[in-house]
């Protein structure tokens, strides 16, 4: 079954010091609503609790790991252990490393439930991803504004992220800049996002 689009046509985004691609047609739409109705019902969703000025919350998502090892990948104080690919997981991932030529390990997904979840500011610059590492965003379901913001300077810039759509940040990206998810009185209906990275 060819589930990605013959159009793969990428959008360069203008960030200095960024290295960022979105590929807007990634997925074909028929196939894009099946995963998102696949994977919404068959991942083991979590939620982990967080710890922000010593007061423990709910993390305002539910999240999941993937992977073909068994390395943990830890980020704000949360270690999380893999679980083995799936199928639907394995295809997009040959997909998405066909489009990247790079090879992904590890996928941790995102399950934004409506509009008042949401992921503050960060980079994915966690030690286990190696330097410069190549972050590939899938996204499934409800569009979502992902808002990108210079760590020095005073640089901002966002993008609505639509069903089926790639997002690959690579480079000095993580390095440079910081991005989120922010919260949306409007959204109502769920988002799901897959996020390939290598662990080794």
């Amino acid at each position: 079954m060819d589930l990605f689009t013959s159009e793969n046509t990428s959008i360069q985004l203008e960030l200095p010091g960024a290295d960022i691609l979105y590929y807007p047609l990634f997925l074909k739409k028929e196939n894009a609503n099946q995963l998102y109705n696949i994977l919404i019902n068959t991942i083991q969703w979590q939620q982990d609790d967080i710890k922000v000025f010593g007061k423990t919350y709910k993390q305002p998502r539910l999240t999941a790991l993937y992977a073909n090892n068994s390395k943990t990948y830890s980020y704000s104080n949360i270690t999380m252990k893999p679980i083995p690919f799936t199928e639907e997981l394995l295809m997009i991932k040959s997909s998405v490393e066909n489009i990247s030529s790079k090879k992904f390990t590890t996928c941790l997904l995102n399950l934004y439930r409506d509009g008042k979840d949401s992921n503050g500011w960060h980079a994915d610059n966690e030690k286990e991803l190696g330097p410069e590492p190549t972050i590939a965003s899938v996204s499934l379901g409800e569009e979502r504004w992902f808002h990108f913001k210079h760590k020095t300077k005073n640089l901002k810039q966002k993008i609505n992220l639509q069903h089926g759509s790639l997002l690959l940040m690579q480079g000095k990206t993580q390095e440079n800049w910081l991005h989120q998810i922010p919260k949306s009185k409007k959204i109502i209906n769920p988002r799901i996002n897959l996020t390939f990275r290598s662990i080794e």
